[in-house]
């Protein structure tokens, strides 16, 4: 049976049952914290303070960990995450376009959900495919040369 990852009691027994299967060392934390985003969708502050509690150690140092790589959230999202890329050879390949294109299309700004949880929008300064900026990814499927008239067939594909 599913955990329910909104409630407190459920994280905490997940939490616990991840850290028995995969350790409580500084270096089981990156395994941890996939685990927990990937069974959770996002990894709460219930669980970075319960993987606190189990590693000993700082919820501060947990949360920066999960912080700083791109494939952990540490907040709710959609069901699919649209990446765009900023960086200046997109920029110059007409990235600009396609970012306020990106913008009108899901109406929502960067880091925001759309509000029927379909949709959440990152930017991101490198997906290093500068060879056919502009680039967007949504989930793990890359699109090169992107135009703003292409968004509607892209995003048809995801339900």
């Amino acid at each position: 049976m599913p955990v329910n990852c909104s409630e407190v009691s459920d994280t905490s027994i997940l939490v616990n049952q991840i850290i028995d299967e995969i350790g409580n060392t500084r270096a089981d934390l990156i395994p941890i914290l996939q685990r927990i985003s990937n069974e959770c969708g996002y990894i709460s502050d219930t669980a970075i303070n319960e993987i606190a509690r189990r590693t000993k150690l700082q919820p501060s140092k947990i949360y920066a960990v999960a912080t700083f790589y791109r494939m952990l959230m540490t907040k709710p999202h959609g069901r699919h995450i649209v990446q765009f890329c900023e960086s200046a050879p997109c920029h110059v390949a007409g990235g600009m376009q396609l970012f306020q294109a990106l913008k009108d299309f899901l109406k929502i700004e960067p880091g925001q959900t759309s509000p029927d949880k379909r949709w959440t929008f990152l930017t991101t300064s490198c997906l290093a495919v500068c060879g056919i900026g502009p680039v967007v990814l949504v989930d793990s499927d890359t699109y090169g040369n992107v135009t703003p008239d292409q968004l509607i067939n892209i995003f048809s594909q995801y339900e």
